[in-house]
């Protein structure tokens, strides 16, 4: 993360360049240099025969040769890089053919780009593209930075649906700089399906359903969609079962309808015992993963024509059946979508049966909505209800890379004591360590040498619901949990979204470290915010009574007589000082159990 590729003879002189001439020579760099994973949505990426596979080598001797070839597409796989330039152009060839005669293609050997803007949200990048031998797109009059930027955006390439890269290359101005960034570290969610998993038909590969749910979600996502292919067959589920998922989507119903003229000689029977020999499989090496079985969504022509109706309908209620025995049997953390939850609707299809955008919409929405609740990372409607991730290079730290410190530490030894917080915390002291601590001695004094040390500078209530929700409390059990945070909300969100955002994070909380002693502690006063925030901590008391967690106020200890913080004790009128630091840690130090 900390090691970047320059493209540049210097930052200063690039910056002093304006807006970075579109004419600019290019310097190309290939994902098969990296010296670090970089092509995402891969389980097996030092096993693969061709750098752009969905499966390991040895599954060429394993599964049919159908799967095995579709296996070659690229659907799914997804390229993170940043870049301070305003043009990105992408040049590379596919090893087939162009064109599905009922799917864009864009979708079929295109590919797609999204920025990730410095407050977490995502925005898509149209770019003029050209299919050929060689097939490039490209990308002009982006916004290079941001005022939080000077090393450039987050950007995400999406992959051909339909089709094999055999060799790509990114390309920006000599004199811009380019930071491939490494595989996310999150477990991910794993799809086995068919064609619509794979991503027919959409007309680009971001509105792919697992795209567009991997966006929402915020996590890596695997796809295992095969198109007319998806079969739960033994040999691919026992290779499925390798990956240690986040959770295991088994979405196949649609290549497992009962039709008088198929040849593959399926029955109901048939069907169910692959549904129960599948979950048995995945069940017995991932005794807690979830694992989610999805309805056949339908045909939008349905209405018209009641055979394909029937198909459907019949393959359900196998699916019903088998997963009735399942749990009786006692299979836990085990889920089923219906059909309705889809929402498929006649506008939805391209010819019945593989959806159109707006379909994919339509399959992601429904997934998203039962995925949350599943893997317990609700989202509301408010902006600090929302988890979402932040990057200011202003605090003169790496957000993401500061994220992936913690987990390794967390994987190294295991935390008794945690403090979660913005950079009042971040900047006290302790581990992982910052570019500075203005308290170091009184964070010891107050939390031990076994304490972590998780602020983040500029983090709101929605940037650490995104931190709980991707693994920051997982793996350990912690005696003590102090959060401080909701300052930097207060120049966004009104009382009523901050008091929701701490609603949601301390149910997350909650579930995650259920042995922990929690400890809510009111907003430190600061300059021109002392009464809003004597307001604010007195709803957070009442929260934390509803809520069954400890409260406590050791900002108190920065006020004086008139209610107006103590210049003396600050840097800024935020930061406290070293005698500052000192105080509040005196204050909390009788919490820490």
């Amino acid at each position: 993360m900390k090691s970047r590729f320059f493209l540049s003879l210097g930052i200063i002189a690039c910056l002093s360049l304006p807006a970075f001439a579109q004419n600019e020579n290019l310097k190309w760099w290939n994902p098969q240099s990296a010296t670090f994973p970089v092509i995402e949505g891969q389980a097996w990426t030092k096993e693969v025969k061709n750098p752009y596979d969905r499966l390991p080598a040895r599954a060429e001797k394993q599964v049919r040769d159908e799967v095995w070839k579709l296996s070659n597409q690229s659907a799914g796989l997804m390229i993170r890089f940043r870049a301070n330039s305003s043009q990105i152009k992408i040049r590379y060839t596919v090893g087939g053919k162009h064109a599905l005669p009922h799917m864009p293609t864009t979708g079929v050997s295109g590919v797609d780009l999204y920025s990730i803007a410095s407050d977490g949200e995502t925005r898509w990048c149209a770019g003029k593209y050209a299919f050929g031998d060689t097939i490039t797109y490209d990308f002009k009059g982006l916004e290079p930075n941001d005022k939080y930027h000077t090393h450039g955006r987050e950007y995400r390439l999406f992959l051909p649906l339909y089709n094999s890269v055999k060799w790509l290359e990114i390309g920006t101005p000599d004199r811009t700089e380019f930071t491939p960034l490494p595989v996310r570290p999150d477990k991910p969610i794993v799809i086995y399906g068919t064609s619509i998993a794979q991503g027919g038909c959409a007309s680009r590969p971001g509105m792919a359903w697992t795209a567009i749910l991997s966006r929402k979600m915020d996590r890596p996502l695997i796809n295992l969609g095969f198109s007319g292919n998806g079969r739960l067959e033994k040999e691919v589920v026992d290779i499925v079962s390798e990956i240690d998922a986040k959770v295991f989507v088994l979405d196949c119903l649609p290549n497992l309808i009962i039709q008088p003229e198929s040849k593959l000689g399926l029955t109901s029977d048939i069907i169910k015992d692959r549904i129960l020999a599948t979950v048995k499989t995945l069940r017995g090496k991932h005794p807690e993963t979830p694992i989610v079985l999805a309805s056949h969504a339908g045909y939008t022509d349905d209405g018209v024509n009641p055979q394909r109706k029937h198909f459907y309908e019949e393959a359900n209620e196998t699916l019903g059946l088998a997963f009735r025995q399942l749990k009786a049997e006692g299979i836990n953390n085990l889920y089923l979508i219906p059909r309705e939850d889809f929402g498929l609707d006649i506008e939805g299809t391209v010819d019945g049966t593989h959806p159109n955008d707006i379909g994919m919409m339509d399959y992601a929405e429904g997934y998203e909505k039962h995925l949350r609740d599943i893997l317990h990372e609700n989202q509301g409607t408010l902006a600090t209800t929302r988890p979402i991730t932040q990057l200011r290079e202003l605090h003169g730290y790496d957000w993401e890379a500061r994220h992936k410190e913690i987990l390794d530490l967390n994987a190294k030894s295991a935390p008794q004591t945690i403090v979660i917080g913005n950079s009042i915390t971040h900047y006290w002291g302790g581990n992982p360590k910052a570019s500075r601590a203005a308290g170091a001695d009184s964070w010891e004094t107050t939390f031990g040498k076994n304490a972590r040390n998780l602020g983040f500078g500029w983090d709101r209530i929605e940037n650490v619901l995104w931190r709980v929700y991707h693994g920051e409390l997982d793996g350990f059990s912690a005696k003590n949990i102090f959060i401080n945070i909701g300052t930097n909300n207060l120049g966004l969100s009104s009382d009523d979204e901050v008091v929701e955002g701490w609603k949601m994070l301390i149910d997350a909380l909650k579930f995650r470290q259920p042995n922990a002693r929690i400890n809510m502690m009111g907003i430190y006063p600061r300059r021109q915010q002392e009464p809003r925030v004597a307001k604010l901590n007195e709803r957070l008391a009442l929260i934390c009574g509803e809520k069954n967690v400890g409260y406590i106020d050791p900002g108190q200890v920065f006020l004086q007589k008139d209610g107006k913080i103590d210049e003396s004790l600050f840097s800024d009128g935020l930061h406290p000082n070293a005698k500052g630091y000192s105080l509040l840690g005196a204050q909390i130090k009788p919490y820490v159990k």
